[in-house]
């Protein structure tokens, strides 16, 4: 009898639940990164920090729970 994909290991890698919260820190840092006053560096790569958190969290939000 074969696992189902929920019980293989790639069933358990491609959760939505730990992927959604990864999204959404990445978010929150790029937020982060713009609103602090102190380095030009992290305000530079703010919005690319954010946007990419926002496309995980579209990708992710396809995945099984």
């Amino acid at each position: 009898m074969s696992e189902s994909p929920q019980k293989s290991g790639v069933g358990r890698l491609f959760r939505r639940g730990p992927w959604e919260i990864a999204a959404t820190l990445f978010i929150a840092a790029g937020v982060l990164m713009l609103l602090q006053p102190f380095a030009l560096v992290l305000y530079t790569y703010s919005f690319i920090t954010t946007l990419i958190g926002v496309v995980m969290f579209v990708i992710v939000s396809k995945f099984p729970e």
